[in-house]
Order: structure tokens, then sequence, then C-alpha cells
């Protein structure tokens, strides 16, 4: 019988062969890359120096044109091969530090010899095709995760398999040599999971392929929900199984599903950084990645939108509008009537208006509506819409055609160069006309229509219909609740045509005024996209949520949020949310998973914050050991900023990275500008992509979805968090610390940490002269 020694010795050395071998093969790699690389030099070189030949005939002109586009296709080949072979590189490397973390031992038949597979974060195999490791990815590596010893069943594309699993080991191995190994029941050991979870953060997540629990891998694995709801408690992991989850549906629906087919709606553009180099980690491409104020400022093109983040700001002041009609305009019924509206629009109701050309009205109002009202009345909008276009267009054509004869045409091309003339004739050749009365014609039809481009790009793009006057007659005639005063609607309606005149538009208005422009133009939706996926949900209106499902009509959805983190409305339970959005997204197959263990934060911390929450207890904390929170208390702005800037120094020493997180942009600001004359100190704003080391100060919605090393939360006074409705801006700063949370108070400490159970925190008292 072996010793634990001599199986670890005997492991060694199968790492120490799998590894040679990855070197070899990277070796080889590298070689094509540079062969790669070669051969995309001389195919751009000859590609810009064909491209550069200025024709004059036009047989030449046509000649030259395919040769560049058959040139064009190879270089885009040429670049996606190399880039490709870049991707493995990039994978071996990964694999020649640590080729694999797992390893089970299977028995499909007990006549059989046992089977042992090692498990990695990207499959490698010999020159005889033989499986050194496999992808986490694979169907059969889901053992690992889920399967316990004993018979375990697993999901292949032949249907469910079942094996006998014999044996499950863990690897922890480093620049090729194992530093831990044990073997386990489980999925991942807590002896792995204290070793990785205690390693300090960078700017940059980590892939955590190595240590997803079996809960987690029900989300990743989940290839049957059209809508996948994951209620998970800070640092409990959802959004790297979510970041796992789209590395395996890329190499599950590989044949079939591109990363540019998913779509993530990210908090925030430090986030979106954050999270940067996972997917490439693990030798796939990155999804697109947008926020909701980037999706809709898309969708607004010369408005400016409100962001959340500002709309959160101005509510610290005053709340422009009241929760009742927030509550309403941002709910399913709202964008029910919006649809409503739309379907049931008489024609002679499109407010359309004017296509001017050069001051002058080229068609009228009253021209489009009577095109509009000739029209079928039970003709659906979108199909009455580019109905009236084609018309448009039909009778531009003809103006066109009118126009093309007129005397400052026939003057204009009495003037052209020869050159001027090729390029108008086009593909058409000298020679190709009846007659040369043909030929001008054809070139004066080519003149008039380059100058009305622009009633071209006005009726293509629909600009005839102004949604804005169509939204505003709508909201005239909304049917409200009892909760909303007429005297509060109307003011309302009048902040939307105050800020439609100077060019701004409210969050509250932009997906019932998208839908509303969407249904009525038949525009607006992306039917490519195959998979999105929502973080932080909780700060989404279930209006938001609905636009982004009309907008993208095919996508298979995957939210995913922790309620008890709503910074900007109240807390739902997840049940409650997922039936409503079941409902409103009506999808046959919903499923909600939740995620109650906290993984981020030392067991002090996460306890702490956990206390603040009325229903805390459901979290529960991973046992790593840490200090207790602390709560210094300073009685002026002055002593504050002093005790602010002490624990600065003293957190730098144990670590790279300490956020100063505050309740708002202008506390932070009031921080910074103290804080820089003492240290180096970075204020972080909405529009910023990356996260430097150091001090970092940010208000605390900016730090949605991170994690940091050592946080310390500026002013958690009683007149800043005064009461339950602060409880999840309390617990989302607490909940960002990993290792060491410092809470300073200016003046009376929150009630809501008052009333904590004192053993759960230490208190550093100002002493009073």
């Amino acid at each position: 019988m072996t010793t634990p020694d001599q199986e670890q010795q005997q492991e060694q050395r199968r790492v120490d062969t799998v590894v040679k071998q990855i070197k070899a093969r990277a070796k080889e790699t590298d070689r094509l890359v540079a062969k790669a690389h070669h051969d995309t030099d001389i195919i751009q070189k000859n590609y810009g120096d064909n491209n550069s030949v200025n024709t004059f005939e036009v047989d030449d002109r046509i000649e030259t044109n395919a040769e560049l586009q058959q040139q064009k296709q190879m270089v885009e080949r040429a670049v996606e091969s190399e880039a490709i072979l870049n991707r493995q590189v990039g994978v071996l490397k990964d694999l020649s530090n640590s080729p694999y973390f797992g390893r089970i031992d299977i028995q499909d038949d007990p006549a059989d010899d046992p089977e042992r597979l090692y498990i990695g974060t990207a499959s490698f195999v010999d020159e005889h095709q033989n499986f050194l490791v496999y992808d986490w990815r694979a169907p059969i590596s889901s053992v690992y995760y889920n399967g316990t010893l004993g018979k375990v069943a697993y999901q292949a594309p032949a249907g469910e398999q079942t094996t006998e699993l014999l044996k499950k080991r863990q690897f922890q191995i480093d620049h090729g040599q194992i530093n831990n190994m044990f073997d386990t029941n489980e999925t991942v050991g807590d002896e792995i999971l204290q070793s990785v979870l205690g390693e300090q953060n960078d700017a940059y997540m980590q892939n955590i392929v190595a240590t997803i629990q079996k809960e987690q891998n029900d989300i990743i694995r989940d290839t049957y929900s059209d809508l996948l709801v994951v209620q998970g408690v800070a640092g409990s992991g959802k959004t790297s199984a979510i970041l796992q989850r789209i590395a395996f549906l890329l190499y599950h629906s590989r044949a079939s599903l591109e990363a540019d087919q998913m779509v993530l709606f990210s908090p925030n553009r430090l986030f979106s950084h954050y999270i940067s180099e996972v997917l490439p980690s693990l030798g796939e491409r990155n999804m697109r990645q947008v926020t909701l104020a980037e999706f809709l400022s898309a969708r607004f093109q010369g408005l400016t939108v409100q962001s959340l983040f500002e709309r959160y700001e101005s509510d610290q002041q005053a709340p422009a509008t009241s929760a009742a009609i927030r509550d309403f305009q941002e709910g399913a019924a709202f964008m029910a009537q919006v649809d409503a509206y739309c379907h049931q629009l008489p024609a002679d109701k499109l407010r359309f208006t004017n296509i001017v050309f050069n001051g002058d009205v080229f068609f009228t109002r009253a021209e489009i509506t009577a095109i509009a009202t000739s029209l079928p009345t039970a003709m659906q909008p979108a199909d009455r819409f580019l109905a009236i276009k084609n018309t448009l267009i039909k009778r531009l054509k003809h103006r066109i055609d009118h126009e093309a004869q007129a005397d400052w045409v026939n003057e204009q091309i009495d003037q052209l160069s020869d050159e001027a003339y090729h390029d108008l004739l086009g593909d058409k050749r000298r020679g190709a006309f009846q007659s040369l009365d043909d030929e001008v014609f054809y070139i004066g039809k080519q003149i008039v229509t380059k100058r009305l481009r622009q009633v071209y790009d006005a009726i293509y793009n629909g600009y005839f219909l102004d949604t804005y006057e169509q939204y505003n007659d709508f909201l005239a005639q909304v049917d409200c609740p009892a909760a909303v005063t007429e005297t509060d609607w109307n003011a309302r309606i009048k902040a939307f045509r105050a800020g439609i005149e100077y060019h701004r538009i409210d969050l509250i208005d932009c997906a019932p005024l998208l839908l509303l422009r969407d249904i009525l133009t038949g525009s607006g939706q992306n039917r490519r996209m195959q998979y999105l996926f929502v973080d932080e949900m909780q700060d989404y209106s279930l209006a938001q949520l609905l636009y982004i499902k009309h907008a993208f009509p095919l996508a298979k959805f995957t939210l995913l949020g922790d309620s008890e983190q709503a910074l900007f409305k109240g807390i739902e339970q997840p049940k409650q949310l997922l039936e409503r959005l079941r409902d409103a997204f009506q999808v046959r197959r919903a499923n909600l998973i939740t995620l109650n263990k906290s993984y981020r934060s030392t067991l002090q911390i996460t306890n702490f914050a956990k206390a603040l929450l009325p229903d805390g207890d459901q979290i529960q904390a991973f046992t790593r050991e840490g200090a207790l929170p602390k709560v210094m208390i300073r009685y002026d702005e002055d002593s504050a900023l002093q005790g602010l800037l002490t624990e600065v120094h003293q957190q730098l020493e144990h670590t790279h990275t300490v956020a100063v997180l505050t309740r708002n942009m202008a506390d932070s600001k009031k921080v910074y500008q103290f804080l820089k004359h003492h240290t180096v100190a970075t204020l972080m704003a909405d529009s910023d992509r990356t996260m430097p080391q150091g001090v970092i100060v940010l208000p605390i919605y900016l730090a949605k979805g991170l994690e940091f090393d050592a946080v310390i939360a500026y002013d958690i006074s009683a007149q800043n968090y005064p009461d339950a409705n602060s409880v999840g801006l309390l617990y989302t700063i607490a909940s960002r610390a990993m290792h060491h949370l410092t809470l300073l108070s200016v003046g009376d400490v929150s009630p809501l940490i008052v009333h904590l159970d004192p053993t759960l925190f230490t208190i550093e008292h100002q002493v009073r002269v």
C-alpha cells in the first residue's frame, strides 16, 4: 500500500510528464504564430499596395474591386487564424503552470477497469489523441462538481449516463509543482477554498473553475431554462458562476453560438473591466458588455439620458418623482398600456412631422397623414409604418425622375470632369444605354439622388414620425391608479416635455418611450442575440427588463442579483420576483437558484454584514478567520478626516488597495480633496473603466459587484444612515470588504449599527478633551 508521500510523488511525476508535453506543444504553437504573423504581414502589404492603385477605366476598376474583395477576405482569414493561434498559446501557458486541478476515478461497468480522468481549465490531448486533461466543461467533468462517491449520473449528448465514482482528488498546482493534494467526497474542500479565497485581490476577477460549488455548477450547466434567475447573497460567487456559465455555453453550443451572440448588462464600467480577464483566461472570447446607460444612450442619440447614478444622486436631495408614480411607470401594467395604445392607435392620430430639405417642406405632415389614413385600418403598426415609408420613397423617386431633367442638372453635367462622370456611371458602361439622352438622364438622376440623400435618409430612418409627441399624447390619456393624483401626473407630463425641450430624458421614461417607438416603427429588435445576462438585476425596473426582453426577443435570459443590495428601490423577495418576471416575460421554462453561502469576506465581516439585515440569518458565512470590523467615532469633520488618513496608512501596510466608500459623490469628492494632499489617491467616476492600486475613493453605487482587500466606510453616522431605508446601502458597503472593514462615523453612529450585537465589532472612540 502506498503512503501519502508516495502517492504525491507519483502524481508529481505525472504532472512533470504532462507539463513537458504541454511546453513542447506551446513551442510548436509559438512557431506557428510567428509564421502566421509573417503570412498576415505579407497579405496585408499586398492588400495595401493594391488598394492604393487609382484606376480610371471602368473595366480596370471592376477587375480591381474583385481582386481587392478577394484579398480583403484573405486578410480577414489570416488575422483570424493568427488570433486563434494566439489564444491557444495563452491556454497552453496557463496549462503549463497548472495543468489540472481535479481527478476522478470512475467505473462504468464492474467488469471494466476503472478510468482515471484529470480535469483542468482546458482539454489537452497527446499526439495519439489520448486525453491527458479534460476540459472542466466536458459532460463527464460535471461528475467532479456534482457527484459524491458512489453511483452518479451526468448529462451527455446521448442523454443521461451513469457511472460509479470511486475517487475524487483535488490539487493545487503552481509552476508545475503540487502544493496541495487530497481526496474528498465534497465538490471542493474547505482547505483549498481557504487558500484560494485568502489570496489578496487585484484589479481583475479570477476564474474560479477549480472551486466551483455544486449550486454554482447548477447555474453554469443550465441549458434548459428560458429565464434563469439567480438570487445570491453578497460574495456568493454569482458573478463568477455567470462568467463560467458563458464559457460553458460557448463550449456546449460551439457549433451554433459565437461570443458576440451574448450580451452582459454590467452595473458600471469599472465592473466591466474587473471581469474582463475571466473568459480570456479560459481561452474564450469575451461576450459583449454594456451598461444600462450605454444601451439607452445608443437608442436615444441626440438626447442626454439620465443614468441610474444621476437619479440616485438627485434623490439624495429630494426625489423629483413620487414613489407612487415610479411604482406605476416602472411596472408591467404601464408597459402593457403602451402596447395597447400602439395597437389601437388610428392612423389620423399618428404625430407626423414635415420632411424638410434646405429649409423648405419637401413632404408635408398632411400628405403623410393622408397616406397613413388610406391604408387598411387592420394593418399592424409596423406594417403600416413600412407601407408609409415605401410610398414616400416611391414619391421621392418620382420627384428625382422629374428633377433630373431640370436646367440646373444639365448645367452641372456639362461641368463634370471625365473622372467625375465615370464615378457617377458606376458599374454602368458607356454604350450600355440605348441613346445618349438615356445616359445623360441616368447621370442626372445620380446627381439629384445624391443631392436629395438627406430626404431619403429622413424617410428610411422614420424621422417623419415624432415619437416624443406621440409619447406625450400617450401620457395624456394614461389610465392612472388611485395612488397617483391628477396633479402629480400632470406635473410628470410637464417634466417630460421640459426635458425633451432641453434634449434630456429622465430614466423613468426611457423604457416605455422606446417600446412605443419600436412597436409603431417596427424597429429596435435584435434577433441575433441568443443569450442575455443582467447583473445586479435588483437595480432594474420591471419596465426596463421588459424592454430589454422586447429588444432581444429570441434570447434566453439569465438575471442575477441580490435583493438585499437594492440601493435604488425597496427589497423584493426572490420568489415573488421570479413569479412577476415569469408572467411578464411569458416564458414556460423559468428557474430560480438561490445562493446563500458567502465566500468573499472573513467570517467576522460576513457576520457583521448579515446582522444588518432583518433576514440575515439565512446567509451562511464561510469559516475564514479575520479581524473584527472596527467602528471609529469622531465628533467633527477635521478629526474624522485625520482618523481616516491614519486608518488608510495602516491598511496600506497590509494591502495594495484600500477603498474608501461613501454614500454619494459629494462625500467622495470631499474625502478625495483631503486625501490627495497626504497620499496618492484616486477619485473614481462613472466614466472610469480601470481601477488603480493604492487608495481609491468612490460612492457605493460604483462599487457594485466589486470586492476590495480593505474597505473604509466614511461617515456611517445617524445623519447619513438614519433608518431602515438605508439597510441596503450599509449592507452593500460592508459586503465589499474581503479582509478588513473599518466604519468611520462623524458624530453619532447610525442606529442600524448601534442596535447590533456589540461582540460583532470593536469601537474606537475619539478622546474628548
